[in-house]
């Protein structure tokens, strides 16, 4: 971002905590009703979830792990598939709205979100903002976002119904999700064709892959019988250490074909492009950074889905 973009973005880029709203409330039941009419017709089945055109794909970033590069993987795997001509909306679904930031917008100043959205009922595109790439804003209300919903008809399938309004103008719709398997995450995995898991290179990061296929059992059982991890792709790894290495030959040992060959190494460039308001392809387009998630792209575009019964048998 140029001195005179930033200047005309000033009153969205970060600038310190703007003053509290009001807590959360639950909706009362006559205006919820009249916003469960509003939402475009989608069938509260398992099958619904297939029922959307196939052609889009909708990939979950997850991991319930802090600090594992969901959001910069979510960026970036979007703006390499951006590149390579593809149409591509990121979402995100995290409270903390570091996929918003990393666009150079600042979350505490945000009118209208992702919240609105699944709360609201608003449609999707009055909270999509073109920036280097498409991206439907978070703010801090959606730290809300999960008690408002328990309250809601069809509480599971908010973001699968918000998504009949787009789904059509993208090939790729990337969701970052908060570092949790809560009720925004269960969400994302109703509207998904499929799941990447980032994966530090670290031992304790590698435990909580078999809680987070239980969940996708739960959602495959329940709500969305078609979402399956269609890939694991280790992040933050440092070939100097045989720490990382051990870890990479954990994940694969243990989901074979699931783990993606591309390596996501450990570089300052992930850290500094977020400062720019940028993703690390804009940042530094020659760089190693940004061809590892080039090369990532390529492996998600020729990748074949994998049944879920192979998921739930490597964990």
């Amino acid at each position: 971002m140029t001195d005179s973009e930033a200047a005309s973005d000033g009153d969205r880029r970060f600038d310190g905590p703007r003053e509290a709203r009001a807590p959360v409330e639950a909706v009362p039941a006559v205006e919820e009703a009249e916003r469960e009419a509003a939402w475009p017709a989608v069938a509260d089945t398992p099958a619904a979830a297939s029922a959307a055109p196939a052609a889009t794909r909708i990939i979950v970033l997850a991991n319930q792990k802090g600090g594992v590069a969901k959001t910069t993987t979510t960026l970036n795997l979007g703006v390499a598939l951006q590149e390579m001509g593809h149409r591509v909306l990121l979402i995100d679904l995290d409270p903390q709205g570091n996929l918003t930031m990393s666009q150079g917008m600042n979350p505490d100043v945000i009118e209208k979100s992702m919240f609105d959205v699944l709360v609201h009922r608003i449609p999707i595109s009055d909270v999509i903002e073109r920036v280097e790439i498409d991206l439907a804003v978070a703010s801090i209300d959606l730290a809300g976002a999960e008690l408002a919903l328990s309250s809601l008809i069809g509480r599971e399938r908010a973001l699968q119904k918000a998504l009949v309004e787009v789904r059509s103008r993208y090939d790729f719709i990337l969701v970052d999700t908060p570092p949790s398997l809560g009720l925004l995450t269960i969400n994302a995995f109703v509207a998904a064709t499929g799941v990447i898991v980032p994966v530090q290179c670290e031992y304790l990061s590698l435990r909580g892959l078999v809680q987070l296929e239980n969940t996708l059992a739960m959602v495959r059982e329940n709500l969305n019988p078609d979402v399956n991890v269609e890939g694991i792709v280790a992040t933050m790894f440092d070939g100097r250490t045989l720490h990382s290495r051990e870890a990479v030959e954990i994940l694969e040992e243990n989901f074979g074909d699931l783990v993606f060959t591309t390596r996501i190494r450990k570089t300052i460039r992930y850290a500094e492009a977020p400062v720019k308001g940028s993703s690390v392809l804009r940042y530094d387009p020659t760089g190693s950074a940004a061809e590892a998630y080039r090369e990532l792209a390529r492996e998600v575009l020729g990748k074949e889905v994998l049944h879920g019964a192979q998921a739930r048998e490597h964990a």
